[in-house]
């Protein structure tokens, strides 16, 4: 059975990252990640999207346990069946809502 790949953004999804960046260091896990990732891996291919070097964000992953949920590290947008990421929007066909949106865009952490 073919799995339906999702994109799943790393910072600001999955960890506690607020904006401030900081190179080198991811901060630490959300809590109910490491649950959340291991409720869709059954059933979706899971690839992490991310602009962080790769080596960084796959440490990141084995040392939060949850490695073995993704199939891939990538800053790539590739063919997926959904992206999860704080800073997107759904764009529904009309575009006068869709740069009302922009306009008001705030990450959920701010």
């Amino acid at each position: 059975m073919h799995k339906r790949t999702i994109l799943i953004d790393l910072d600001g999804v999955l960890n506690t990252y607020t904006g401030a960046y900081q190179e080198g260091y991811i901060p630490p896990i959300s809590s109910g990640a490491k649950e959340f990732l291991e409720g869709l891996a059954g059933d979706f291919d899971l690839k992490l999207f991310t602009t962080r070097p790769v080596q960084l964000a796959e440490k990141w992953l084995i040392d939060n346990n949850v490695a073995n949920f993704f199939s891939d590290i990538t800053n790539i947008k590739k063919t997926a069946w959904l992206i999860i990421d704080d800073r997107c929007l759904t764009f529904e066909g009309d575009f006068e809502k869709l740069a009302l949106q922009i306009n008001d865009f705030k990450p959920w952490y701010k």
